[in-house]
């Protein structure tokens, strides 16, 4: 038997074959362009083009033509976007796995370019399969709060994404009248039987020797998709809350709740990770420094209870996956904020929010005015009818309809109105 992987005898599995790589190819050509689309919509919310602090790549150029400010309605559109990114990335995995798997023998194969075509296909190749592996291995990591990636993930991922998928846009266009072809003869057996002859012209993929079979075509694709399904099942549940949440037993926010009462629901970060202390939050410690334009304000707790409250029934959901329900908030408005030093009634400008946490990412986010001025955007001060615990943010955090999750600071220690 041939010992080398170059040798196309060396690959003997009767599975592989250009319509079971098609197959698996048409899957992932829709589902990466999800995965692509939400991305970008993910990066959007967090308005980087309004503030260098909310931007994680600030050398991004052109790549940011798609930027535009991102909507407050409805209060859900990111808990939903985020949870499609992530779950469906987590779900493709076997199908990325199989697919590889299925067109290995063409990364082996001699001479590496015969043509110019040729050459075009194999490099496409090469950066489709290492972009594939970088951008799936980083999204997995982030989800399980596994950062042993250099660098920081947003960039990585951001530029790592752009190359993948240049790199899959390239290869689909090349490979596409192929994948067309096959599966329009889904259902012809003979030609399963000959489709090495057929349409496999370079004989880099279908075993010219196979060994004998152990399984079909179809019952490995029923493997794969049985793989992605059990993904899902064990997976998707981060994003509700309840019973389904207890199901998502491979994610970190998966599992019971952290706790009971008002306050027991998923958070990213403790008061204790962030070095906050009971000193520093405490009533005769804490103020609230509100700067505008001509004004600046010093606000204890008990002064902003005596300002007027309002509700509003908000999500929180996070890069990472994992959201919670709709929790009401309570305190009050970031436009009346605005108000108070010096901005009129429907004309509150973005805002810079900065945080009594010292280190970590975010620690200062900012605001777009349209965020600002929705009235159900506040500086809450109690959830679900209990005063903030010291994990959920007291004295006092950010909370907007439909922003990530960290962008709605905890923590809250000054606030910067104006054009930033």
């Amino acid at each position: 038997m041939p010992r080398s992987p170059s040798s196309p005898a060396f690959w003997r599995s009767p599975l592989r074959g250009t319509w079971f790589t098609s197959v698996l190819g048409v899957v992932l050509l829709g589902g990466i362009t999800v995965l692509f689309v939400t991305g970008l919509v993910s990066y959007a919310a967090y308005n980087p083009n309004l503030s260098r602090v909310n931007d994680m790549t600030p050398d991004k150029g052109l790549l940011g033509f798609y930027l535009f400010s991102w909507p407050t309605d409805p209060p859900w559109l990111y808990r939903l976007t985020q949870g499609v990114h992530v779950t469906l990335g987590i779900v493709l995995i076997p199908v990325l796995l199989a697919k590889l798997w299925s067109v290995v023998p063409k990364l082996f194969a001699l001479p590496p370019a015969r043509s110019l075509a040729h050459a075009l296909e194999r490099i496409s190749l090469l950066l489709l399969v290492g972009g594939a592996l970088f951008e799936f291995t980083t999204g997995v990591l982030n989800v399980q709060l596994d950062y042993i990636f250099p660098g920081s993930f947003y960039p990585l991922h951001f530029y790592g994404a752009w190359v993948f998928f240049a790199a899959f846009v390239a290869h689909a266009v090349l490979k596409m009248p192929t994948a067309v072809r096959n599966l329009r003869h889904l259902r012809d057996e003979r030609h399963l039987q000959d489709e090495r002859h057929l349409h496999d012209e370079e004989g880099e993929l279908a075993a010219p020797d196979p060994a004998p079979p152990t399984v079909s075509r179809r019952g490995a694709l029923a493997f794969v998709g049985g793989g992605s399904l059990l993904l899902l099942v064990t997976t998707a549940g981060r994003s509700f809350d309840g019973p389904l949440r207890e199901t998502a037993v491979l994610t970190p926010h998966g599992g019971p709740e952290p706790g009971s009462g008002p306050a027991g629901f998923q958070i990213n970060k403790t008061a204790a990770s962030r070095g906050i202390s009971a000193s520093e939050t405490s009533e005769e410690a804490w103020r609230l420094v509100v700067e505008g334009p001509g004004r600046t304000v010093r606000l204890s707790r008990a002064d902003l209870l005596q300002l007027p409250l309002y509700s509003s029934a908000l999500p929180i959901a996070c890069v990472e996956g994992w959201s919670t329900s709709d929790q009401w908030w309570r305190g009050v408005r970031l436009r009346d904020l605005a108000a108070l030093v010096g901005y009129e009634a429907g004309a509150a400008p973005d805002v810079l929010v900065e945080s009594l946490q010292r280190r970590g990412a975010f620690r200062r986010a900012a605001l777009r005015d349209n965020q600002v001025r929705d009235p159900r955007s506040l500086l809450a001060l109690f959830v679900n009818g209990e005063e903030l615990t010291p994990d959920h943010g007291y004295p006092a955090r950010i909370i907007v309809p439909a922003a990530p999750g960290v962008l709605n600071t905890k923590w809250v220690a000054r606030m910067t109105f104006g054009d930033l």
